[in-house]
């Protein structure tokens, strides 16, 4: 079992708040097919109420994290759809199943930043 673990924090850079019930789902890439893992929602505080991965699920290899941002922001803003700035999707690896991996994501209904956080 490994001892490394992932999460995320949604900063909604429009309000300048977190990103207070943010939907979202990770999947595990595999020869280029998605398998669903989990389904979760942003808390007040725009994280996760537990590590999105951890234990047996957390391992080695490619994932895909999406967040259902346009369906958020529909609730701030009257842009009209197709919005600009909808499913944010994340491709990112895991090289190493012992570590914490924290993937921030910065959003606004015009543009998004995420790197790999500590």
């Amino acid at each position: 079992m490994s001892n490394g673990y992932l999460t995320t924090h949604v900063l909604d850079i429009f309000n300048g708040t977190p990103g207070k019930g943010i939907k979202g789902k990770i999947f595990r890439i595999e020869n280029e097919k998605k398998h669903k893992i989990k389904e979760f929602k942003l808390n007040n505080d725009g994280r996760s109420d537990s590590p999105i991965l951890e234990k047996e699920v957390f391992t080695v290899g490619k994932y895909e994290l999406i967040f259902y941002c346009g369906e958020y922001f529909k609730n701030f803003t009257t842009i009209k759809e197709p919005f600009f700035i909808d499913d944010v999707v994340i491709r990112f690896g895991i090289n190493d199943s012992d570590q914490h991996y924290h993937v921030p994501l910065l959003v606004s209904p015009w543009s998004y930043s995420t790197y790999r956080g500590s």
